[in-house]
């Protein structure tokens, strides 16, 4: 192996410049399993390694509060990110993931398709007559978020000023913010915390069927009910992941449906691959590019040794490109089988709302083309970096126009 002075360098903060970061990734992994990141950060982007290292215990998710005060300063919006499920390390992860898992169940999910189903076609309808939309802004973004208000049970006045919050509130999850966005972020806490506790005492007067009220009163093993302050975060980091992923995913693979023709004919022909299909759109371009870790003991890897106190830096959308493990991996094949991506994680940290993502998305693609014979491109999309939230500092779609053609 090259010694580690060779070895060539990948931070973060240099891929808000990359509109497409892929064959960067292709050279990172054509070098070897590991280089180096920023100081102190060592950066894996092959699939063996960075699936193995998502399900290491001797990795941790809970950094030292000197590293979230570097990228969002002191302040609400800090002190949320250190109690929220997926910034936890066990046992406090252990106990925050079961109950919130006794909350969004998996017969709760399944009972969700025909709702979303119903949700998609009068969205769909829409445009019937118009014949043409934006993917991101009519469909993207709108599925995902009106079925976390609905889970949630949020009042529909109340939905565009909350979704609005909840973007500022995902700038916390940045590597690093600038000070005018700091401020932002911590006004949005503040804001959030404040309506999510009034649906709090609304809930306990009145329980319902919702999210918040299964969350009220889910017990399991005998661990302790979750408290007020853990509900108010965790409802609302389930919130905004719960669209900000999938809204990602959408965007994705209408993208792909309008530029790799094929994917249109193979869903045409067999509608019953739309799982398959989200799987594949959910590999091509992963929502979340990569996530971080903190070593909490030495663990040789790949003929190195990552000292206690390192970053290790998981190159989810690289291994999910990885051609020891993916066959033409620029190509979209919504019948890929097997497909082992990592787009949603692994190990104790696996994505909480992976169900209820894949769910929605193979509804979304399934009425899609149950409706429409044919989808192309209707002008250029709109590529953005992304300001915050789990996709900073990647690109992301902000318009896919299309114009259809009804079946």
């Amino acid at each position: 192996m090259n010694t580690v002075l060779n070895m060539p360098r990948f931070l973060l903060d240099d891929a808000r410049a990359l509109r497409d970061p892929y064959p960067v990734y292709r050279r990172l992994r054509e070098y070897g399993p590991v280089c180096r990141g920023g100081p102190g950060q060592w950066v894996f982007p092959r699939h063996e390694e960075v699936s193995a290292l998502l399900r290491d215990p001797r990795l941790g998710r809970e950094f030292p509060e000197q590293y979230q005060a570097v990228s969002v300063g002191e302040g609400p919006a800090n002190d949320y990110l250190r109690r929220i499920v997926v910034d936890r390390d066990p046992p406090a992860h252990t106990r925050l993931r079961r109950l919130l898992v006794k909350s969004l169940s998996p017969a709760m999910v399944r009972a969700l398709r025909e709702p979303i189903a119903r949700l998609v076609d009068g969205m769909l309808d829409r445009f019937a007559d118009e014949r043409r939309f934006d993917l991101v802004a009519d469909l993207a973004v709108p599925v995902p978020m009106t079925v976390m208000s609905e889970l949630l049970d949020i009042p529909g006045p109340d939905r565009a000023d909350i979704a609005r919050l909840s973007t500022s509130l995902a700038q916390a999850f940045a590597v690093f913010i600038p000070p005018e966005k700091q401020r932002e972020a911590h006004g949005a806490v503040v804001e959030l915390r404040d309506y999510m506790a009034q649906l709090v005492r609304e809930r306990r007067r009145r329980p319902g069927e919702d999210l918040l009220s299964r969350m009220l009163t889910a017990v399991k093993d005998g661990e302790e009910p979750l408290t007020d302050e853990e509900i108010i975060d965790n409802a609302l980091f389930v919130y905004y992941s719960g669209f900000e992923t999938t809204t990602n995913a959408i965007a994705t693979g209408g993208d792909l449906l309008v530029r790799q023709p094929h994917t249109q004919r193979q869903l045409r022909e067999d509608p019953g691959i739309s799982g398959s299909a989200l799987e594949e759109f959910m590999r091509y371009d992963a929502p979340i590019h990569a996530t971080t870790r903190l070593a909490l003991e030495p663990i040789d890897i790949a003929g190195l040794t990552v000292r206690k106190g390192r970053v290790v830096v998981l190159l989810l959308a690289s291994a999910n490109h990885d051609e020891r493990v993916f066959h033409d991996p620029r190509r979209a094949d919504l019948t890929r089988s097997p497909n082992p991506h990592l787009s949603f994680g692994g190990g104790v940290h696996h994505c909480l709302g992976a169900a209820l993502a894949r769910v929605e998305g193979a509804v979304v693609f399934e009425r899609l083309v149950a409706r429409f014979a044919d989808i192309e491109s209707a002008g250029e999309g709109v590529w953005e970096p992304s300001a915050g939230g789990f996709r900073f500092p990647y690109w992301a779609h902000r318009s896919v126009p299309v114009a259809v053609r009804p079946a």
